[in-house]
């Protein structure tokens, strides 16, 4: 068997079982089979706590990046810099590979304006069109509107909006009231 000491990855070269064993024992640690069906089979000595320790970890890094839902949750009247926030947060959101659930809560009178709620919903849409693809059109449900969006593939996904908090002017709505008073 190929033996690999795997405290500094280097090959220590082929030998019998046996004297692999004494020489994991000799350096107090333990021999493992990485490649059983490789020719000749591969192992490697290591601290088998420790190697039991970095596969769990990648493990739980694995499932805990695999396909979250989050929620990004919006109003009818929100204010600019509320919306750029949480466009942001989605952006961030799909940028690491999780699905966005878009959520727009109606209150009260609200509920006589939905075309309102339905032109917030689909601002969101068009924004976060570079970065993810829809999954379920905005629907409107009891006294909110719905909507979910998928992650594009990493090639194709381009942030609108910065991760430093500063905003693509190109891509912004031109404001009348700008605060210049000169």
């Amino acid at each position: 068997m190929r033996v690999i000491n795997g405290v500094n990855n280097e090959q220590i070269g082929v030998m019998r079982l046996d004297e692999a064993l004494r020489q994991a024992r000799s350096m107090g640690l333990d021999l493992i089979e990485i490649s059983p069906n490789a020719q000749p089979p591969v192992c490697r000595i290591v601290d088998f706590g420790k190697f039991r320790y970095d596969l769990a970890k990648q493990e739980k890094e694995k499932r805990h990046t695999a396909g979250k839902v989050k929620e990004v949750k919006f109003r009818v009247n929100i204010d600019e810099h509320d919306y750029l926030t949480k466009i942001r947060h989605a952006e961030e959101f799909l940028d690491k590979g999780n699905k966005v659930k878009i959520h727009l809560q109606f209150r009260g009178r609200e509920m006589a304006h939905q075309e309102l709620g339905m032109q917030v919903v689909k601002r969101v849409k068009e924004d976060l069109a570079t970065m993810g693809h829809v999954d379920m059109e905005p629907k409107l449900v009891g006294k909110a509107i719905g909507m979910t969006l998928s992650p594009l593939p990493a090639a194709k996904r381009k942030r609108k909006f910065s991760k430093a908090g500063e905003v693509d002017v190109d891509n912004l709505p031109d404001d009348p009231e700008d605060g210049d008073d000169e």
